[in-house]
């Protein structure tokens, strides 16, 4: 089933799949820190402890502060989600790195202090159900 926006359902099957996940529970033991993926105008806060996560909600309001947040157009977070992506959007670093749209906002050193466990996170979302925004 494809989507135009990830739906609280869809986060919330993205959570399952974080909080199973084996080599997560290896790596993210020291990740504790509240971030946002923000998916063009729709957000999710994201709270993780040590490297669970415990609660996901949508469009937080503003008093609800985090150490950094993921931004990306939704053709952007297309691409990185779907089963074949393109050159440059198949990885979450390649992405910060070579994409413009795709942003780092906020306490960047607590994202590299957490890189493994966030690069894990990311390729979980990465298996996801693809967001389809073509339609």
């Amino acid at each position: 089933m494809k989507n135009l926006k990830p739906t609280i359902e869809w986060m919330e099957a993205y959570k399952r799949s974080v909080n199973a996940d084996t080599e997560m529970g290896v790596v993210g033991d020291w990740f504790s820190a509240d971030f946002k993926i923000s998916f063009e105008d729709q957000e999710y806060l994201i709270a993780v402890r040590e490297g669970k996560i415990i609660e996901i909600e949508q469009n937080p309001r503003f008093d609800r502060p985090t150490a950094f947040t993921l931004r990306a157009p939704m053709s952007v977070w297309s691409k990185f989600i779907s089963p074949k992506p393109p050159p440059l959007y198949h990885d979450f670093f390649a992405m910060l790195m070579r994409v413009e749209e795709f942003q780092l906002d906020g306490n960047s050193l607590v994202a590299m202090q957490n890189a493994r466990a966030l690069h894990r996170m990311m390729n979980i979302l990465k298996q996801m159900s693809p967001l389809d925004v073509s339609t």
